[in-house]
């Protein structure tokens, strides 16, 4: 597959992340080219820290992993929805999604 049509508008996209079995929204991260390929390649998420510049697996240290079960392209090929199997939260904070904070 070829991975540059992701990467036209930014060298960064990103990439929503939701538990297959419930449909919940378990958190929004970003990838670029060589993140998104060693998650084809591995079958589990990786993503680009922007805070600590990085590569970073997901869970490989809390053990919290994310099993990739399928990865969409949104229409303008700028966004990813990335559909997992979740073992464990997925938030650090120790919740299971990120969207924990209510506005209204």
């Amino acid at each position: 597959m070829e991975l540059d049509k992701f990467f036209v508008k930014s060298e960064l996209i990103p990439a929503i992340i939701q538990e297959e079995k419930t449909g919940e929204v378990l958190m929004l991260a970003y990838m670029n080219k060589e993140s998104l390929a060693k998650t084809l390649e591995s079958g589990y998420t990786w993503f680009w820290s922007r805070s600590r510049q990085e590569l970073w697996n997901k869970g490989a240290t809390s053990g919290h992993l994310q099993k990739v079960v399928s990865i969409h392209g949104d229409c303008d090929d700028d966004t990813l929805l990335i559909k997992v199997e979740q073992t464990g939260p997925a938030c650090h904070t120790g919740s299971k999604s990120c969207f924990f904070n209510k506005i209204k």
